[in-house]
């Protein structure tokens, strides 16, 4: 039996989704972890805290640069 696990977080044209598929001699701890990875690799928990707040034009700037630093 093989089962899968998946998060999925749309917005407007924003589509990103993660997904692990649970072999049959995996333990769910270790793909729950693979899991939490690959969430935290697509940003999907950065995004949803990005836009539980307004952010004021400050705040915007600096996330741009933090941006834009990661990508160097």
């Amino acid at each position: 039996m093989r089962t899968t696990l998946s998060s999925l977080f749309c917005q407007d044209t924003f589509f990103c989704m993660a997904q692990v598929t649970v072999g049959e001699n995996e333990s769910i701890e270790s793909a729950l972890r693979r899991f939490k990875r690959q969430v935290s690799k697509a940003g999907i928990f950065a995004e949803l805290k990005r836009l539980r707040h307004h952010e004021n034009h400050f705040e915007k700037a600096k996330r741009k640069a933090m941006q834009r630093r990661r990508r160097r």
